[in-house]
């Protein structure tokens, strides 16, 4: 019976206890911030969605190698010598087309490992925290500037300048090679 007493005392005890603090809390007024108008200032290091600058991306794939998550996906191909990119803002020549980047937010953790390794720091963290989408689809972000044609082009393009720049080193070999085999020199040859 003294038991029975004892454990019937701890349970009020307990309960007590518990409402203490509900009372404590009942005569204070509340602080209710109308959230979609008013909004909780973020702290300054603040860590939420990703933005891309593209002028300034070369396209150095560090970003997507630095993300722990697979997030990023780059896909660049090599400017030809007669295109002219540009620079960017901190006056480094650009020397790649990017075809893709493309950030899927649904896989990001946030860590913002991908925004430190980026020599041009065009990859930073935006202070925007409100992104829902219905769709997954949706979360995945396109930051590249090209279309799906043009980037197309520029692959074509340069296939096409590589396959030329191998027929004329295969033409210059088989000329030396004739050459060789004749002995003869070449008019081209300068002593």
């Amino acid at each position: 019976m003294k038991e029975y007493l004892k454990n019937t005392w701890e349970g009020i005890w307990t309960v007590l206890v518990g409402m203490k603090v509900t009372l404590k809390h009942l005569f204070v007024p509340s602080v209710t911030i109308q959230y979609p108008d008013v909004k909780m200032p973020l702290p300054e290091r603040a860590r939420n969605r990703l933005y891309v600058n593209m002028d300034d991306c070369i396209g150095c794939d560090q970003c997507a190698r630095a993300c722990p998550v697979d997030c990023i996906e780059i896909e660049t191909v090599k400017a030809l010598p007669t295109d002219n990119l540009g620079v960017t803002s901190n006056g480094k020549k650009k020397a790649l087309w990017v075809t893709k980047f493309d950030i899927d937010i649904a896989k990001c953790c946030y860590c913002g490992l991908c925004t430190y390794p980026c020599p041009t720091e065009c990859i930073y963290m935006t202070d925007v925290y409100e992104f829902s989408e219905y769709k997954r689809e949706d979360l995945i972000y396109n930051y590249a500037t090209l279309t799906a044609q043009e980037a197309e082009e520029k692959k074509q393009n340069y296939e096409k300048f590589m396959a030329e720049k191998a027929a004329a080193k295969a033409k210059a070999a088989a000329a030396k090679a004739a050459q060789a085999k004749t002995g003869k020199p070449d008019s081209t040859d300068k002593k």
